[in-house]
């Protein structure tokens, strides 16, 4: 069920959430807790080291890079970089901040297109976006085809498909959240939205609803994504874990909470 308001483009939706002076870090546990930062630092930098071993160079294609923060590694990692963002307060940035380096090119990608176009590369990286995009198993697949071969996909940070979680990991998670939420000022937006969505109601004029589009659709499939690059690559490799926004609760989820988030990386593109 949603509202029969005018429905605005993702990429409006998009700007209206990570508009000019948007703080990326604040929302984002990959960013914001070293232990997850390390970890995908440290996925990323071997994953292009390992292209350029087999294909002598790493052409990088990163979807939402947001302000660029994971960008700065795969740079230092040895590869060249496409980026994309649809809010253009984003794209703006990105174009500030690399505007000196000769290896990163930024794309204001409005409706997806521009990503599924920029073909050739040695691999896609994707950190907290499929959750963001409606129809995420049909654009990997798209994607997947401009990656040559010997070439990688790589996702990060996204929400583990509700269904399969067990309850303990969806009530721990939403107390979490709920927590963190409290913390930041924002009670009456999380609490109307809350109960949008015990009601069934997904606004489809309303960033809170569309840009973090897992809600609609109960989290990302990690199985089925799986089973859409298996037949693509030799190896796909799915890693689970907790992951929330509060430092305390952050720390004490990594030892004693189920998983509630997915990485997975997909290697040897035939």
């Amino acid at each position: 069920m949603t509202s029969t308001q005018a429905k605005p483009s993702m990429s409006e939706l998009q700007e209206r959430e990570h508009g000019t002076g948007h703080d990326y870090a604040q929302g984002s546990p990959h960013i914001r807790h070293h232990t997850i930062r390390n970890r995908l630092i440290n996925d990323l930098h071997a994953l292009v080291q390992e292209v350029i071993d087999r294909n002598g160079r790493c052409r990088v294609l990163e979807l939402g890079a947001g302000h660029g923060t994971f960008t700065d590694h795969l740079l230092a990692a040895g590869a060249q970089v496409t980026v994309t963002e649809m809010s253009e307060p984003s794209v703006r940035f990105l174009r500030s901040r690399f505007r000196r380096n000769p290896g990163v090119e930024v794309l204001h990608d409005q409706d997806g297109s521009a990503a599924r176009q920029a073909r050739p590369v040695d691999a896609v990286v994707c950190v907290s976006v499929l959750h963001h995009i409606p129809e995420y198993l049909g654009t990997v697949k798209q994607l997947v085809e401009g990656i040559v071969p010997g070439g990688a996909f790589f996702s990060a940070q996204d929400p583990l498909w509700y269904p399969r979680r067990s309850r303990m990991s969806t009530s721990l998670d939403r107390s979490a959240y709920f927590l963190w939420r409290l913390g930041q000022g924002q009670l009456g937006r999380g609490l109307s939205t809350r109960l949008r969505r015990m009601r069934g109601v997904f606004d489809e004029t309303n960033e809170a609803d569309m840009v973090e589009y897992h809600v609609v659709r109960d989290g990302v499939d990690e199985e089925a994504l799986r089973d859409v690059l298996a037949p693509a690559f030799e190896e796909v490799e799915v890693q689970r874990y907790w992951s929330t926004q509060s430092g305390l609760l952050q720390a004490v989820g990594e030892r004693l909470c189920p998983p509630t988030t997915f990485s997975l990386v997909a290697r040897r593109r035939r």
